[in-house]
């Protein structure tokens, strides 16, 4: 009886050793194979680091109030206007000769041409002068500067105005349809106003075409026919007697220096007929 159980005690731990033997080989044989399997897989690469420090292009901006063709300023038709800062402008309405409405840098404002005066509604040659402002600020891209002051007592912007390639404050002066004023300190292009404005009195035309402000027939004469008081028009001395309803200039200088014959200067502050 004890030898069957030595027997039977023998067998089941020969078993249970294969059995724990089979088991090992097994848990190693997997082991392998996750080996092996890991070591044939690509390595993944990092994403790349992005650079925050790396701009990305932009498209440049469009000026409010400009047309989108409107790159750059103009290049200047005159010497005097020379070093300005231009802005570009919108075109929305002619008020007058010398005056238009824009929109600027996002505004609507209206705008005086510095240096130049243009017959008031009801004168002589406003329709013309109008119409010929209308003519000029619509060949191109408006182009605006300032010289000195920014703004007139009424709250318009004083500027120098290019339209395509017109200097328009100038152009009015050598049509015979804008003379000459002068207001310190935006006076930079009085000179070449003045050199414009002898030209078109010469020819007789616009203004200088009026009965009452004759085209001189000579420079002999030139002295007899235009008051020396009156250095930038061509007024005649008395007789007779004229006031300011009797002439299509307004705001022009007067020269106390020759007195004023006409009485144009009523406050003496050197600028006839300002209204």
């Amino acid at each position: 009886m004890r030898r069957r159980r030595r027997a039977t005690t023998g067998i089941s731990g020969l078993l249970i050793g294969t059995v724990l033997a089979c088991c090992a080989i097994g848990i190693i044989g997997v082991a392998i194979s996750n080996a092996t399997s890991s070591s044939s897989q690509p390595t993944a690469r990092p994403a790349p680091a992005i650079d925050s420090r790396q701009e990305l292009p932009t498209a440049p901006a469009t000026p409010l109030g400009a047309s989108p063709t409107a790159a750059k300023p103009p290049a200047t038709p005159t010497a005097c206007l020379e070093g300005l800062t231009w802005e570009p402008a919108t075109l929305l309405r002619v008020i007058d000769g010398d005056t238009i409405e824009v929109r600027i840098n996002g505004s609507e404002e209206r705008v005086r041409y510095i240096g130049v005066d243009t017959p008031e509604r009801g004168h002589p040659w406003f329709d013309e002068a109008t119409q010929a402002n209308r003519r000029l600020v619509e060949e191109g891209q408006l182009w605006l500067a300032r010289d000195v002051s920014e703004r007139d007592r009424y709250g318009r912007l004083l500027r120098y105005v290019i339209a395509g390639n017109q200097f328009v404050n100038l152009t009015l002066v050598e049509q015979g349809l804008a003379q000459v004023v002068t207001y310190p300190p935006d006076v930079r292009c009085v000179e070449t106003y003045l050199t414009a404005q002898q030209q078109a009195r010469a020819n007789g035309i616009g203004l200088w075409a009026n009965s009452t402000t004759p085209r001189p027939p000579s420079a002999a004469t030139t002295e007899q026919q235009c008051h020396p008081a009156y250095p930038d028009i061509c007024i005649p001395p008395p007789p007779p007697d004229l006031d300011c309803s009797d002439i299509a200039q307004r705001r022009f200088r007067v020269d106390w220096a020759h007195g004023d014959p006409h009485g144009f200067d009523g406050d003496r502050d050197g600028v006839g007929c300002e209204r």
